[in-house]
């Protein structure tokens, strides 16, 4: 039996099985008025033979007892309980997160830099979204589709943590890249469409209207997320490269964003603005989006239940018929 799947449906009836200890007790003390006595004056003229089956005599009552509590036991109806679980996921998300890999990503306000620092964050990201299909799309100056929507997670992964600026020409492309994650999502049959947008800078180049982009996402019901990522003040920015060394020099410089673009992007397609000021907003912002964008799982549990109290009713049944059957055949004459 395994007793991590057992239970009693009517428990309450243990509590009879207190009676049992209580009618011992005073079977113990009410025992020899049980037996018929004969008074002599004396027996002298008898021979004294002990009997076993006198002192064997409490076991009938013994027997009485057993099948009591097996009564008891069987009212409590025990059984065994297997449990088995299906999981339906009814509400499947699709997700294009859009990235900007100008070279201001290289920004050390957030450390080591914006994109190694967004790198981690997003990974995480994606491993608590197990149940959904997730795409990459970067852009600087142009954009283009890194890895097409996929549920394959381990892909997805690995994209983000190769990113690296330098892939596109330069400049910040909000209008494309958000365009090309609205391309991701036009032909999917998702019950929710979602891109998070992040850039740290102004759209400059590109020939696609960031606000027109917008108005396609809303079109197509595509719910974006924006988030501005970059101090507020100044930073330390790329700004040379040491023809020599290849190193690369930084200097401070204002951190511009357009959050009025950002905003008006995630107002008209019902989505949210975020800003990511430092590493830990970076991830708490992420949380947020994995908070308010969750696949709805219907978990289904199916019982089979293998009634045991028929045992305890033949055991009680055995007993009684057990105890008739000595009190009738070999206690006979001390009864």
């Amino acid at each position: 039996m395994n007793w991590n799947n057992f239970e009693f449906y009517n428990p309450e009836f243990l509590w009879l099985l207190i009676v049992v200890p209580l009618l011992a007790i005073w079977y113990f003390f009410v025992r020899k008025k049980d037996a018929a006595v004969l008074t002599m004056p004396s027996i002298k003229g008898f021979k004294a033979e002990t009997s076993i089956l006198s002192k064997l005599k409490p076991v009938l009552y013994l027997l009485r007892l057993l099948a009591l509590a097996a009564v008891i036991i069987a009212l409590a109806r025990p059984r065994n309980v297997s449990v088995s679980k299906k999981t339906k996921t009814n509400r499947g998300i699709d997700i294009v997160m859009a990235i900007d890999v100008s070279a201001s990503m290289l920004a050390k306000d957030l450390k080591p830099n914006r994109l190694e620092a967004l790198k981690k964050v997003a990974i995480d990201f994606v491993d608590r979204r197990p149940n959904d299909r997730i795409g990459i799309v970067v852009y600087a100056g142009e954009s283009f589709t890194q890895t097409p929507i996929t549920s394959d997670k381990e892909i997805i992964k690995r994209t983000i943590s190769e990113l690296k600026w330098g892939q596109l020409e330069g400049g910040t492309a909000i209008g494309m890249g958000l365009g090309s994650g609205v391309n991701r999502l036009k032909e999917s049959e998702a019950k929710s469409k979602v891109i998070i947008l992040l850039t740290d800078g102004v759209n400059n180049s590109g020939n696609i209207d960031p606000r027109t982009a917008t108005e396609l996402a809303k079109e197509l019901e595509i719910k974006v997320y924006t988030i501005g990522i970059g101090t507020n003040g100044m930073a330390d920015f790329p700004w040379t490269r040491d023809p020599r060394t290849g190193k690369i020099n930084f200097r401070k410089q204002q951190v511009e964003i357009d959050e009025a673009l950002l905003k008006d992007i995630a107002k008209e397609t019902d989505g949210k603005y975020f800003r990511a000021t430092d590493n830990s907003s970076l991830k708490e912002i992420y949380d947020e989006i994995d908070t308010l964008e969750k696949t709805k799982i219907e978990e289904f549990k199916y019982y089979n239940y293998q009634e045991k109290f028929r045992v305890f009713v033949f055991l009680a049944l055995g007993f009684l018929i057990l105890e008739f059957l000595l009190r009738n055949t070999l206690f006979k004459s001390f009864i």
